[in-house]
């Protein structure tokens, strides 16, 4: 939106280190993303097999149709959280001499996925009910 790239271009560059766009949503509360950031990136992760942090917002902001974007201080508290808790391990790939980190769905990381998303499903068909009537 007119509003995020405006804080956007505002912040730009302070002391040489890119500030990330603040906002981690366009359209949506910031709560309805963090409530489902983690279904999110399990379902993409299902999806693809491996990603890297980066592909991950872009896949997001793309899905979306440039609704949804996530920033690297969202996604990655939460990428740490998963891997912590066994749902994600990592692996590292030096790609046009960078090092970059790919998260790939552990077997219990695939079964909280599974039901995560048929979690999500069951309570969005709640909400159309209660808002709908």
């Amino acid at each position: 939106t007119l509003i995020s790239a405006y804080i956007k271009k505002l912040l730009g560059h302070i002391k040489g280190i890119y500030i990330f766009q603040i906002l981690i949503y366009d359209m949506y509360s910031k709560d309805l993303i963090r409530g489902t950031l983690r279904t999110i990136v399990l379902k993409l992760l299902t999806e693809n097999g491996r990603m890297y942090g980066y592909e991950i917002t872009l896949k997001v902001k793309e899905l979306s149709g440039n609704e949804i974007s996530l920033t690297f201080g969202a996604l990655y508290p939460t990428m740490y959280k998963l891997e912590k808790e066994g749902m994600v391990y990592t692996t590292e790939e030096v790609v046009d001499h960078r090092t970059r980190k790919y998260y790939h769905l552990t077997s219990e990381g695939t079964e909280t996925a599974r039901k995560k998303i048929d979690e999500y499903f069951a309570f969005a068909h709640t909400m159309n009910l209660i808002m709908s009537s």
